[in-house]
């Protein structure tokens, strides 16, 4: 059980070298390398923008009190994207792709969302442990114009 991360490198990293070779004979090692650094650029900027418009979403749902779960999963699938796109290569900017589509992400969203739950408090002390107290500083002298508590 221990090797499969280990096996998965390998298999990942033979892929990716064989897919290198073979695009690099059909259109050159140069415009190969220039493809596989524009692949991460664009990537970059998609994770980006998809991640601000999930983030945004993720404060509507809380602010309206719903659970942000969903947008909570599409969050990792797309920062899950982004890490296999910067990734060199063309097997991994394909999986990081496929990440990013709609389609992937709910059928995602669907199959881990029972698993999850969150709740939603309504604010501080909002779940019943409530502590109310009374405290003096210590380093500040009481003889202030702007002390707030008044003549005593």
């Amino acid at each position: 059980m221990r090797w499969i991360p280990l096996i998965l490198i390998f298999v990942v990293a033979y892929i990716e070298i064989t897919l290198f070779i073979q695009v690099a004979h059909v259109i050159g090692v140069l415009l190969t390398l220039l493809l596989v650094v524009l692949t991460s650029f664009v990537g970059v900027s998609l994770v980006r923008t998809q991640g601000l418009r999930i983030l945004t979403q993720m404060q509507v749902k809380i602010a309206q009190g719903e659970s942000p779960a969903a947008e909570m999963i599409k969050s990792v699938s797309v920062l899950l994207a982004g890490f296999l796109l910067l990734l060199p290569g063309f097997f991994t900017d394909f999986l990081g792709l496929l990440l990013l589509l709609p389609p992937v992400q709910n059928s995602l969203t669907l199959k881990l969302l029972p698993y999850l739950r969150f709740t939603h408090r309504a604010g501080p002390g909002a779940d019943g442990d409530t502590f109310e107290g009374e405290y003096q500083r210590k380093d500040v002298p009481h003889n202030r114009i702007d002390d707030k508590r008044g003549d005593e």
